[in-house]
């Protein structure tokens, strides 16, 4: 069977690509069809670990090329679309990048996918799409109230996916995430920007009064859990992926300073972002009880190792620290 992965060489597709890679003759994908349009977060470095495997095949291209994506769908079983911008500060200082691929790009790679016969299509999203939640937990059925215009995007797209299996029976499955976190992540991201700023001795840039509350999820759980909604999400059904670690953005940096070895005198304050989110929070108990998904990577664990990763491979994150 053939699978279609988008957005492969940005941070959580390029490690999908390598753990499904790794499960390939288990899951029964005899042919792996990777598609990125190798924007500024699309790493070719990012795949190296998986190029050289003769069941995979790179192709570079946009999800907005109708020929393209529908040429690619002919024969594909399943999809898995992780292709999205993503970076809440870029999208408020430009917008348009963000519907156009995030909305249009998923809509053409539906399009596509409905004329091919694909069998399977996860759709990635966020939590951001929900909003912010002062007390409690989203669950899969809370309304969209997206705040920034990536989410807005988000949740747009999330829409179209399931209106084509509301619509033509699509077999659409919706995933959305908590924050990620782990290696290779594009160094705008809070967590590589603000180890790598350390490792040069620079201060990290600390929103508002830093009490914004985020629950952290690494890539290989978040991972593991779209495996587990590939291979039995229900049609039209909507699932949440969460890490199960709530920390305030002041509490995460204190962590990120403790295991850089400085302290406090190396924070700054700075103005908070525009429309911030002010806590994201994620029900989780649907995915465990249907497909028995459990995060397995201690955030203690898990941040440690991301922390020594980026001090291990400053020649990986250098080059894009001024993109």
């Amino acid at each position: 069977m053939r699978i279609l992965l988008t957005g492969v060489a940005g941070f959580i597709g390029s490690r999908f690509t390598e753990l499904l890679l790794a499960r390939a003759d288990e899951l029964g994908w005899s042919e792996i069809v990777l598609l990125d349009a190798l924007t500024y977060s699309g790493r070719m470095e990012n795949l190296e670990g998986v190029l050289h495997d003769p069941r995979v095949r790179f192709v570079h291209g946009s999800i907005n090329d109708a020929a393209l994506v529908d040429e690619l769908m002919a024969g594909t079983h399943s999809v898995v679309h992780f292709a999205a911008e993503s970076h809440v500060d870029r999208s408020i200082a430009g917008a348009q990048p963000f519907f156009v691929t995030n909305v249009l790009g998923t809509q053409q790679l539906l399009e596509s996918a409905r004329r091919g016969g694909v069998t399977k299509f996860v759709h990635v999203s966020t939590d951001e799409v929900y909003g912010s939640i002062a007390e409690g937990s989203w669950s899969e059925d809370h309304i969209l109230e997206p705040n920034s215009p990536y989410s807005a995007s988000k949740a747009g797209s999330d829409l179209a996916a399931l209106a084509y299996h509301s619509t033509f029976g699509l077999d659409v499955s919706v995933t959305r995430c908590s924050n990620n976190y782990g290696p290779r992540q594009f160094p705008e991201k809070v967590i590589p920007l603000f180890v790598s700023n350390l490792v040069d001795g620079k201060k990290v840039p600390l929103y508002g009064d830093g009490m914004n509350i985020r629950d952290w999820l690494h890539v290989d759980d978040h991972c593991q859990g779209i495996l587990l909604v590939l291979a039995g999400g229900r049609p039209g059904e909507i699932y949440n992926i969460g890490g199960g670690t709530e920390l305030t953005n002041r509490e995460l940096t204190t962590r990120l300073l403790n295991l850089c070895g400085v302290g406090d005198e190396m924070i700054e304050r700075v103005a908070d972002r525009l429309g911030h989110d002010r806590r994201y929070s994620v029900d989780c108990s649907k995915i465990r009880t249907e497909l028995g998904y459990v995060p397995k990577v201690s955030f203690e664990q898990g941040l440690a190792e991301t922390v020594q990763w980026y001090r291990d491979h400053e020649a990986w994150w250098r080059p894009l620290k001024g993109i």
